[in-house]
């Protein structure tokens, strides 16, 4: 079973068109979702949350219908918005309690949960302070046992490392990976910081401009794309690059006389690096394939769509 699926899904506000006829399915794992402001992120998590219904198209999430079965969703996916979302004058184990009673739990069962929950995120020595009186990254926190207090299988996370110091980021991510791979959660987590997504997750959804543009593996996406090196050599090198550049080779940086960072066409042979070099009198001194990092995927993929 697909963790969620889209069939034709389309949304629009006025005449402004957020999302534009997506189908996909996506398997249970860990997700990034990404993409700019205005892409359709936001709009996508609220037609899987069930808090608004898409102009047009059908949307399941684990297997129930997001229209017509909300009720029963809702006690199965947890989310974490972006915005505070907390009552200020509220202890913390009451606002995590009530977050768990909306969810349809039994009051006791909820405020036992809220107990367990915050001792588990390190929230158990301010259970009872109001929560206006956290820091950020204990209203992160706290937003996040409200997310977990009714034991998920799916957690929505909006910019969950949003204004936290290094600490307090590095925290967060150790226990979002905690919670995938130790408890089994599968989680979307949409943010604009893709370093956070490159360490938790596994999959990534590409948004630009209400539609989907790649979709998958991180790895295999990144398997697409082999044309990325370093080279270094001994010798002059204006030649040498001009002669690269004749050939497709496109200079990412050139902040050294000595070695580059090159991108090269799909057909391209690696031998040719020495050949060209070999005409300029250059003796290469190492070609090194680089990895393609997550923001050069993202444009690499919205750019060939």
């Amino acid at each position: 079973m697909p963790l969620f699926a889209l069939d034709h899904v389309s949304h629009s506000y006025g005449s402004v068109s957020a999302l534009r006829d997506v189908t996909l399915q996506v398997e249970p794992g860990t997700i990034g979702l990404i993409g700019q402001n205005g892409a359709g992120k936001s709009t996508l998590l609220k037609i899987l949350l069930g808090l608004i219904r898409p102009t047009q198209g059908r949307s399941q999430v684990l297997g129930c219908d997001v229209g017509s079965e909300a009720r029963e969703l809702r006690g199965r996916v947890g989310f974490m918005p972006e915005a505070d979302a907390l009552i200020p004058d509220l202890y913390g184990v009451d606002l995590v309690a009530l977050a768990g009673e909306l969810c349809g739990m039994p009051r006791k069962q909820a405020l036992r949960r809220a107990h367990e929950v915050l001792s588990y995120l390190d929230l158990g020595e301010v259970r009872y302070r109001p929560c206006g009186g956290y820091s950020v990254g204990m209203k992160q926190r706290l937003k996040l046992a409200a997310a977990l207090v009714h034991d998920p299988e799916l957690l929505l996370l909006d910019e969950p490392t949003a204004g936290l110091d290094p600490d307090g980021r590095d925290d967060m991510l150790n226990l979002l990976q905690s919670l995938a791979r130790r408890h089994g959660k599968s989680l979307i987590l949409s943010t604009h910081l893709l370093g956070d997504i490159d360490r938790v997750c596994e999959q990534v959804l590409i948004v630009h401009r209400g539609t989907v543009r790649g979709m998958g593996r991180i790895g295999d996406l990144r398997a697409q794309f082999r044309g990325l090196y370093r080279l270094s050599w001994r010798g002059l090198a204006a030649g040498f690059l001009d002669q690269l550049q004749s050939a497709g080779v496109l200079l990412r940086s050139t902040d050294s006389t000595d070695a580059v960072l090159v991108e090269t066409p799909s057909d391209w042979a690696v031998r040719r690096f020495y050949e060209i070099a070999a005409n300029c009198n250059v003796i290469l001194r190492d070609i090194v394939p680089q990895e393609e990092d997550l923001e050069d995927l993202y444009h690499r993929v919205i750019q060939a769509a």
